[in-house]
């Protein structure tokens, strides 16, 4: 490719709109251009990369035995109502309907549909296992698209969905998947960690995420060095040993807690400063949820956060105001536990055998002290509440836990029967029994991993592509294009590298090298040959790796093999 006849709109400065790294890079290196909010158009560059890495996807579902197809973005919507999913995930569909009036849904997801498909064309137990994918755009009405290809309402996902007779070669198609993504992502230079995850709106017994660890992520991971434990903060647990807040001394212990007014106090923070003074660590904080239809109080320390994904419930939802005064008696900031009898309570493990903790007194700004939660608040249930935090122990080890930021770049279920029971997928098994098939379900943000390899590979200079997914491996820059001596050296590099089936663009455009120095820099090239007339009358050309500091001088006859030499390492 010559770039003159490219299409490749660099731009000087960074977008306002660009918050991290990749969005700023990509837009400014041409690859990607906005057309709405969340919406976006791969210019060239963009799409080769994004080609590249639909083919490292294709190759490795290919060789772990899945079958590729291609399924209708347009769904009927009613087959989304077979399976409860028009209701639950109702606010981030697409919706439209046809001239006849009939609803459709533009695909989240295809488990629906895919599940339709099985259920129509596979009988026989003799017909399974079947692992099924595709490489589709997907379309979520995303209530706030930000970062770039991270958080978009329109995508491109390779998604893939298995089918088995039993438990145990559900089990053998996940681990299938599971090495299969570990092979791809390692081939498209990103840097994974595989964390334990919850299974959410997808359902299933268990999960795995692909994070790549990055202060652009919206997920949260708690990793151990030591042992590599490693789990998505919703799943995430860590080893503490009692109660978190230091045990009251037994001449300190009160015999019944004590109210005091609390006058302007609405949250943990206000009751932490004068003139109460009470540390985040010896409040309880009380939080009314809904549970499958009943209204229940959870209680985790003041300084811990709720750990929704952990709530042991069906359904959860917070209480609405008028739920808690009318279950309560007073507005959230003075609520708690202790006397409450009616309502159901769980609490938070490290709660168990705390003393001398305040909460509040359901009765707006009181609040009450000298709290033996074991002794003054009826509990139903001990359980895991809360996020774990950086510092705290590793479950599965004497290390330490540390929590960092990360993008989901894939995910991996096993969904068990609810899709096959819910759409009929039955096969009959060797006595003619009409039994579920056992699904998995596997997915891959093949556009989101774009940005996450820029997130990774980027420096104060611009992108430094992996060369498996490289938009060009080698630029070519004559400095002059005026220069007879010059062109033809590079066009004659340019003609070889070709030939050697090196993937090659010529920057035959007229303008100064610092332009064509800091655009190679900024698009990431892995590998950047430079001819001009100072190191033709040296007797070279200076090659240079995108993360070497210094280019090496050369001499043209020598410079394809030297290119290779670097492109392999």
């Amino acid at each position: 490719m010559r770039w003159s006849q490219a299409l490749i709109p660099t731009l000087r400065e960074v977008p306002k709109d660009a918050e991290i790294p990749s969005h700023q890079l990509l837009l400014r290196a041409g690859l990607i251009r906005p057309l709405a909010a969340g919406v976006y158009t791969f210019l060239p560059l963009g799409f080769r990369v994004l080609k590249k890495i639909e083919r490292i996807v294709r190759e490795e579902m290919d060789r772990a035995g899945a079958l590729e197809v291609l399924m209708p973005a347009l769904h009927p919507r009613e087959i989304w109502e077979q399976t409860g999913r028009a209701t639950t995930l109702d606010e981030i569909l697409f919706k439209v309907k046809d001239r006849s009036d009939r609803a459709f849904v533009l695909g989240p997801t295809h488990e629906e549909i895919v599940t339709t498909l099985a259920a129509a064309e596979i009988r026989s137990y003799k017909q399974l296992p079947k692992n099924i994918y595709q490489i589709q755009t997907k379309f979520r009405d995303e209530p706030r698209p930000r970062f770039g290809l991270i958080r978009v309402k329109e995508f491109i996902m390779k998604d893939a969905y298995s089918f088995d007779v039993d438990e145990a070669g559900a089990d053998r198609s996940y681990q299938a998947m599971y090495e299969a993504y570990k092979i791809i992502f390692a081939r498209c230079g990103l840097r994974t960690i595989d964390v334990e995850a919850h299974s959410g709106a997808m359902g299933g017994s268990s999960s795995h995420e692909f994070m790549v660890v990055s202060p652009a992520g919206e997920d949260r991971v708690a990793c151990c060095a030591t042992c590599g434990y490693a789990a998505n903060l919703e799943k995430a647990t860590s080893r503490v040993i009692g109660p978190t807040s230091r045990p009251v001394p037994p001449e300190e212990r009160v015999a019944h807690p004590a109210k005091f007014a609390t006058p302007g106090v609405r949250t943990i923070e206000d009751l932490t400063k004068p003139p109460f003074n009470v540390p985040a660590e010896r409040q309880i904080k009380t939080l009314v949820y809904v549970l499958d239809g009943k209204i229940t109080l959870l209680l985790v320390h003041g300084c811990d956060e709720l750990n929704e994904a952990k709530i042991p419930a069906a359904t959860a939802r917070p209480a609405h105001p008028d739920e808690i005064r009318a279950a309560l008696g007073a507005l959230p900031g003075s609520l708690g536990a202790v006397g409450v009898r009616q309502i159901p309570v769980i609490a938070d493990a490290t709660l168990r055998g705390a003393t001398g903790m305040t909460t509040g007194a359901n009765e707006n700004e009181f609040h009450v002290r000298g709290v033996d939660v074991e002794r003054d608040i009826t509990v139903a249930q001990w359980v895991d509440l809360r996020m774990v935090q950086t510092g705290e122990g590793c479950p599965k080890c004497d290390g330490i836990l540390r929590v960092d930021s990360a993008i989901e770049v894939g995910h991996v279920f096993k969904l068990g029967t609810k899709y096959s029971v819910a759409l009929g997928a039955n096969y009959l098994d060797e006595k003619g029994a009409s039994r579920p098939m056992i699904m998995g379900c596997y997915g891959i943000g093949v556009s989101r991993c774009v940005a996450a390899i820029v997130e990774q590979c980027h420096d104060e200079k611009g992108i430094v592509w992996p060369r498996s997914v490289a938009p060009y491996e080698v630029a070519v820059l004559p400095l002059n294009i005026n220069h007879g001596p010059t062109m033809e050296v590079a066009e004659e590099i340019y003609r070889e590298l070709l030939d050697a089936g090196v993937e090659a663009i010529l920057d035959d455009r007229p303008d100064r090298p610092g332009v064509k120095f800091n655009d190679a820099d900024l698009i990431g090239f892995p590998v950047r040959v430079t001819v001009g007339e100072k190191s033709l009358a040296k007797g070279g050309v200076e090659v240079k790796a995108r993360c070497e500091t210094e280019a090496a001088l050369v001499p043209p006859v020598q410079a394809v093999a030297v290119i290779r030499e670097k492109l392999a390492v």
